[in-house]
């Protein structure tokens, strides 16, 4: 829950808290307020009473202490990218990692250090100047932490696994002050919970995360279909999913045709079906890998390209970028029945903006590791359903927000336990529940109530204690 109103910061205690704190200091009165407040998602327009930057651990453990001793509600902000607006507060106090940025790799070890504000970009970047990569996400702005506790899916999982699957070790600062470094050897128990529910436990400033060798090259295609194919288009996927090499990640998704001049192959306005791939491996193997794709209808448009990595990588980043407004839900499903895919279609035709439907292929190295390793639930699922959509307009919010959530009701007798908390627009303890299920939720309360008692990290998916 955001604080109600703006908490009162004196002089006096920002002079108490700059004895102790090295990094930026930004209240409501500095020019740089309206800036240092901004998240990525443009529908959490907060303001919060106080915004820093710490520089160091005795920074993080600091800006702790202050807002503890203030009674703030405490947000933290990696890349800024929550789904769900907790990376800013009202009245609060955002501890914005932003300045503790920086990435190292030891090639020897293929170990990359990360700290609490590094980005995607910055990881992908570092990795790849030695031909090593560790599993993100697909937005390079996205911070690593928040990505990285969340669970971690993007286009290298079904070959590397999911970001937590690389994560070595964190170094946290918990809610008392203490610096814990947790790993499978280190404080084990605290280290199943942060690798999916990471952001209940404390402020992790560095992140320890096994790199892969890769070549760097990624060979990705699009095709795109009427919907009027939509049920022979998911049979041939569903099967081709089941099969698929772990270099080969691929997403279905129903949505509305763009407009291209000049091409023939566009459906403009109209609901299209599209499988947009990516393969990680060999170029001689690609045309052997997705035939199974190609034995179904025939497409109207077909693109495929090979790419760096780094570029694919980028390729979202203004597309996504800073400003807009968007919601997004998600869950796993065994299936996807001839009436779900009748409904998917007539839902995107309503959608009062960008909207589109996404049922993401899992397995292959996801699937590799049991499901009771982690906090993370749902591993063992074979596709993920994702509805989003992105707008502009501020008096748009509700109906938007209401058409994913009615997206989501098309597949809710059909989800099986799990969610990805990184793409849930919603929270509340149902949705807790759902992303955990009992057991591991049980668990994660005995955690909770061991670290943070007092739930003062609770602007997240949050696990009551």
């Amino acid at each position: 829950m955001a604080s109600s109103g703006m908490a009162t910061i004196t002089p006096a205690h920002l002079e108490q808290l700059r004895r102790s704190f090295r990094g930026d200091i930004i209240d409501p009165g500095s020019p740089a307020y309206d800036d240092a407040r901004r998240v990525w998602n443009a529908m959490f327009d907060r303001k919060p009473a106080l915004v820093v930057r710490p520089t160091s651990v005795a920074d993080v453990q600091a800006a702790i202490r202050f807002g503890r001793e203030r009674d703030l509600e405490i947000a933290v902000r990696g890349g800024a990218h929550s789904a769900v607006g907790h990376s800013t507060t009202n009245g609060g106090l955002i501890v914005d990692m932003g300045r503790m940025n920086t990435v190292q790799v030891d090639p020897q070890r293929r170990l990359a250090t990360a700290g609490g504000g590094a980005l995607l970009g910055h990881l992908d970047i570092a990795a790849q100047e030695h031909g090593l990569v560790c599993p993100v996400g697909v937005v390079g702005h996205t911070g690593v932490a928040g990505l990285t506790l969340g669970g971690g899916v993007g286009r290298l999982q079904r070959h590397f696994g999911l970001t937590i699957d690389s994560l070595r070790a964190v170094q946290l600062v918990t809610a008392d002050g203490q610096v814990v470094r947790a790993s499978r050897q280190e404080e084990p128990d605290l280290f199943w919970g942060l690798r999916g529910a990471g952001a209940n436990f404390g402020i992790a400033t560095n992140l320890e995360l096994d790199l892969h060798p890769f070549g760097g090259t990624l060979h990705r295609g699009v095709h795109v279909w009427p919907a009027a194919d939509v049920h022979e288009v998911w049979e041939t996927f569903r099967d081709w999913a089941a099969s698929a090499p772990e270099t080969v990640s691929a997403i279905f998704t129903v949505g509305i045709g763009e407009t291209e001049a000049d091409d023939p192959g566009t459906i403009a306005n109209e609901p299209v079906v599209i499988v947009s791939y990516n393969h990680s491996g060999a170029a001689t193997d690609v045309e052997r890998d997705i035939a199974p794709l190609l034995a179904g209808p025939r497409a109207t448009k077909v693109t495929a390209t090979s790419e760096p990595y780094l570029t694919a990588q980028g390729s979202s980043d203004l597309t996504l970028a800073w400003g807009s407004r968007t919601a997004i839900l998600g869950g796993y499903v065994r299936d996807c029945s001839p009436a779900v895919l009748d409904a998917f279609v007539e839902h995107v035709e309503t959608a009062p903006a960008e909207g589109s439907i996404s049922v993401t292929m899992l397995g292959g190295a996801i699937g590799r590791r049991d499901d009771a390793d982690a906090a993370f639930t749902g591993r063992a699922h074979p596709f993920d359903v994702s509805p989003d959509t992105s707008w502009a307009d501020p008096a748009e919010d509700e109906a938007n927000l209401a058409w994913v959530r009615d997206a989501m009701a098309i597949v809710e007798p059909d989800l099986l336990p799990g969610r990805y908390i990184n793409e849930l627009s919603d929270e509340g303890p149902d949705v807790t529940a759902a992303a955990y299920g009992e057991a591991k939720l049980e668990r994660l309360r005995a955690l909770k109530r061991g670290w943070d008692p007092a739930n003062v990290f609770r602007l997240n998916h949050n696990i009551a204690p």
